[in-house]
């Protein structure tokens, strides 16, 4: 579904990646562990086409076949199925919480909304409330219920589960695990060993390389 081959990324002239490869098939979560600096958030943005520049291929399977979209814009990739959590959540805080999710429905909002509140239930009971009024890991399940009303095929999660209560830990992993059983590609850059032991395939990043699996 999602294949990342020969990557490179810099920040200017300051090489992040090197010769990154890895790939996320439908229905598979690949959590991605390393030391701060490692390079795992720059992954990330890399196979969404954000703030870095790139050498090498990402391909992603869609119907019609695999294609490159390495020099793809980011909204077009995020149009063609990808979805991205950034760490810092970027939600907009004086919205409510179905307000946020509403503003990034890609097609039928209510039907949308329905199947992240079954996932994230805690939310039912925070549809009114602001997004500033809402504790670290409320507002955790909110950027992930919210990209997922964009009807994503790969995922993409930046460290979900920091600095998150262990309750609202398990609480994530499961709804992480229930879209997998729906088909959905996982690439999760996570140290919690909660999540982490779920995993289908656990990569370590070592100064911008992939070096164990």
């Amino acid at each position: 579904m999602l294949e990342v081959k020969n990557l490179n990324a810099f920040y200017g002239q300051a090489q992040a990646l090197f010769d990154v490869s890895l790939r996320v098939a439908a229905g598979e979560m690949v959590v991605l562990q390393g030391l701060n600096g490692a390079g795992k958030s720059t992954l990330l943005k890399a196979v969404m086409g954000l703030q870095v520049r790139t050498e090498g291929s990402i391909f992603y399977s869609r119907e019609g076949g695999q294609v490159d979209i390495s020099r793809w814009e980011t909204h077009r990739r995020a149009q063609a199925g990808l979805g991205y959590v950034a760490e810092d959540r970027r939600l907009f805080t004086g919205l409510t919480v179905r307000e946020n999710l509403h503003v990034a429905a890609s097609r039928d909002a209510k039907a949308q909304e329905a199947r992240v509140l079954d996932l994230f239930p805690i939310l039912k009971t925070l549809l009114g409330r602001p997004a500033a009024q809402m504790s670290g890991g409320q507002q955790q399940m909110l950027a992930i219920a919210r990209t997922l009303m964009t009807n994503p095929k790969v995922l993409l999660l930046d460290e979900p589960c920091e600095g998150i209560a262990p309750v609202l830990v398990a609480s994530i992993r499961d709804a992480l695990l229930a879209l997998k059983s729906e088909g959905l590609g996982l690439l999760v850059v996570e140290q919690n060993r909660l999540l982490a032991e779920r995993a289908d395939r656990l990569l370590w990043l070592v100064a911008g390389k992939v070096r164990a699996s």
